[in-house]
């Protein structure tokens, strides 16, 4: 019996039809039982005869399947396989948690570090490869990344495939499918996985000039089931529904609804569903969308998003590092590290992008390649002072609307952004009576300093003078008076 791990993939290879268009004539799917349990799972054309049934296992111990087809030659097969423990790094698909976050599904939290690179895998396996060895040495674990090519500014070249075949009138055969389009992309979504990062796939956007963005519905709903079939077995998959879906007028907000509904049905695995702005927001709140996903600047916005949609906010665009000549591509690395913090402190997850002015217009938001700006390494430090704080995270108003603050645990630290704010004098209202260990972050530096002594709240009738100026419960604490600066409270 073959073996699978779990939540690898198992594929099945299946021998059919050729002839007429089976993209269009052959249905496949399978079915695979383990106890009492059943996933119906559909099968997708690879061309040159190959039939694949793509199936993401999370149970361990023995499988079986039979398929069911109209083309006798598919129809029936059976057979079965063991799924074996997760090897090392696999931590299986990314669910909703806890209202505002997200976790794998062995209960590991995830806490997306986003960054964009549009058509990076559209550009060729050499600049491909550059561009996943920056990834390598980088603090990201989310990629948005668009399925189609791309034609907008710093990204005009020819994709090395196109998705679809032509007709014999030279357009586009929207019926017909390009397999090897899409081994292209399972394969860099397959080498994303394998680092641990989230493909979060773009699957429509207006910056087209090949016609993907107005390909009617029913060549809309034909993909969206091609692509589900092809790719929801990888575990690290997201669907991004659009980029920028308000500019593509073509589409109606019904339009939207539907697509949602066809790939949340569709999908066995309940990936990670979102859709994102330019300037109206789709209504979040809709019971198909899992969290949402926000293009805008004022990052104090993330808690009045959070308590609207009560589902997590990603901010995938918060304007990039960058400088170009457009406004939105121009931001310092000093305020980019701002914006991520302030949004993260108040509960979200915010998006890196990077525009630098390239001689061969190799721009990171655009095609990949090489990361040249200073707020990645800032990224990656205010990581690892989110990783070394015990869990979970939760915002917490405790300290003003004015200072976002995150929660660990019950209390046992927290974590306050002061922003461009320069106060040198901060009341706490701590805890009752429990001792913090204090120490102040330096964002920008990347420095940790400790504060002498522990940090108490002083609480009425407990035998103690509240220092000068205090609110009761408050504790005072002096501060150096300089911008981009956190507080970190560990009890001691």
């Amino acid at each position: 019996m073959s073996a699978t791990e779990r939540w690898g993939i198992h594929e099945v290879v299946l021998s059919g039809p050729r002839e007429g268009n089976p993209f269009l004539e052959v249905t496949l799917a399978a079915v695979f039982r383990h106890g009492h349990r059943e996933v119906r799972v559909e099968g997708f054309y690879d061309g040159e005869g190959t039939y694949r049934i793509r199936f993401l296992p999370d149970e361990e111990g023995a499988w079986e399947y039979v398929t069911e087809s109209g083309a006798p030659a598919l129809a029936g097969k059976t057979g079965s396989f063991l799924c074996t423990p997760a090897l090392r790094g696999n931590h299986g698909p990314v669910g909703v948690a806890r209202t505002f976050h997200f976790v794998h599904a062995d209960g590991t939290p995830h806490v997306p570090i986003g960054t964009t690179c549009y058509a990076w895998n559209h550009q060729g396996d050499a600049l491909e490869e550059r561009t996943l060895a920056t990834l390598r040495a980088s603090p990201f674990n989310k990629m948005r990344m668009c399925v189609f090519p791309k034609h907008y500014l710093y990204n005009e070249n020819e994709p090395p495939l196109h998705a679809f075949e032509k007709g014999a009138d030279g357009s586009w055969d929207f019926t017909r499918f390009v397999p090897a389009f899409f081994r292209r992309l399972e394969r860099r979504v397959g080498d994303l996985r394998d680092m641990g990062i989230q493909a979060d796939l773009i699957l429509f956007h207006p910056y087209d000039r090949w016609g993907y963005a107005d390909m009617g519905a029913e060549a809309d709903d034909r993909y969206l089931r091609y692509l589900v079939a092809r790719l929801s077995a990888y575990r690290n998959v997201w669907w991004s529904f659009a980029n920028e879906y308000d500019l593509m007028k073509g589409k109606s907000t019904a339009d939207w609804d539907r697509l949602f509904r066809l790939v949340a049905s569709r999908d066995p695995y309940s990936h990670p569903r979102s859709i994102h702005n330019c300037r109206g927001f789709y209504d979040h709140a809709k019971p198909w969308v899992t969290h949402a996903s926000v293009q805008h600047e004022d990052l104090v916005r993330v808690t009045e998003w959070r308590a609207a949609y009560g589902k997590p906010v990603v901010v995938d665009e918060c304007c990039y590092e960058g400088n170009i000549h457009r406004a939105w591509g121009n931001i310092t690395a000093r305020e980019m590290t701002r914006r991520i913090w302030e949004g993260t402190v108040r509960g979200g997850y915010v998006g890196h992008g990077e525009t630098f002015v390239d001689p061969g217009d190799v721009l990171w938001w655009s095609k990949g390649g090489t990361l040249h700006g200073q707020s990645p390494e800032r990224i990656a430090f205010l990581k690892s002072v989110l990783e070394a704080m015990p869990g979970p995270h939760e915002y917490t108003d405790r300290f003003t609307a004015r200072y976002p603050a995150l929660q660990c645990g019950d209390g046992d630290a927290f974590l306050i952004y002061l922003g461009d704010r320069q106060p040198v004098r901060m009341e706490l209202a701590l805890p009752s009576g429990r001792p913090y260990r204090a120490e102040i972050l330096d964002t920008w530096q990347m420095t940790v300093r400790a504060v002498e002594g522990p940090v108490r709240a002083v609480t009425p009738g407990a035998g103690t003078k509240a220092p000068p100026d205090s609110v009761p419960g408050a504790a005072v604490m002096d501060l150096p008076g300089k911008p981009y600066m956190a507080i970190r409270l560990t009890a001691v």
